[in-house]
């Protein structure tokens, strides 16, 4: 056999295994629609509906920032907000207050193609407790409005009262998801809570639906099924509202799948 002959069969022999290993021929990885956003994750209190302490909000923020890292938002660009910062080791969150909020929204907005906001806490009638302070709806819009602007947002409530924010936040650009309606409490954030309801339904809405419009229809059905089985009422009927530049940009903007992670 000719040496020419043996080298050009030692080259198929190669493709063939390449082939075989899947080395050669494989399509690029698909790049989320969310590795240019920036995500904000705050805890806003450790107290519980008695008193006591609870880790149902800073349970849900760190599974939270996980489950937007899934999602394809880059880890540098989900900053986590806790009122006791302390308490945790590495990575650290930092110290959940409106302003250090609103400085880090300005700093990732900028550059961002689109926000993700989520605050979990105890809420009242004027707004949102973080730390010692209310944060009310009109303060978190006019925050929203100096840092992402016109980018798409989805900004998510999950709070008692949540939903006197859909008011305040509605803007063509964005989509808002509440834990209840303006003139009810919601549920899960006792003592021994691991979650507070909404943000359990969340999570696991995560893994089952592609986009942020199924996963607002999920969490409903989930939050109503789960306070129906434990009898509380009256029921809390988590709200959307989506504005309509976002509404048909937010299908394309799809969720990794489960068996694509």
């Amino acid at each position: 056999m000719s040496r020419r002959r043996a080298d050009l069969r030692i080259r198929i022999c190669a493709l063939a295994l390449s082939l075989a290993f899947g080395l050669v021929g494989t399509s690029p990885v698909q790049a989320s629609p969310f590795e240019a956003w920036a995500a904000v994750v705050v805890a806003g209190d450790a107290t519980g509906s008695l008193g006591g302490p609870t880790e149902a909000f800073d349970n849900a923020r760190r599974d939270l920032a996980k489950a937007f890292a899934g999602l394809g938002v880059a880890p540098d660009k989900i900053v986590q907000f806790s009122v006791r910062p302390e308490a945790e080791k590495a990575p650290r969150p930092q110290k959940a207050t409106p302003r250090a909020i609103y400085s880090t929204l300005g700093t990732l907005g900028a550059s961002a193609a689109g926000c993700l906001v989520y605050v979990t806490s105890h809420g009242l009638p004027e707004g949102v407790l973080v730390d010692d302070q209310i944060l009310p709806p009109q303060i978190l819009g006019l925050m929203l409005d100096r840092s992402c602007g016109v980018k798409p947002t989805v900004v998510v409530i999950s709070a008692c009262y949540s939903g006197v924010f859909v008011p305040a936040l509605a803007k063509p650009n964005r989509m808002i998801l509440t834990a209840a309606r303006p003139d009810r409490t919601s549920f899960g954030c006792g003592e021994a809570d691991t979650y507070p309801y909404f943000d359990a339904c969340f999570l696991s809405a995560l893994g089952e639906v592609g986009d942020f419009i199924a996963l607002g229809r999920q969490v409903g059905v989930c939050v109503r099924d789960r306070e129906a089985a434990a009898g509380l009422t009256p029921p809390s009927e988590p709200q959307v509202w989506i504005g309509p530049q976002l509404r048909p940009v937010l299908p394309l903007l799809t969720f990794k799948t489960p068996h694509s992670r």
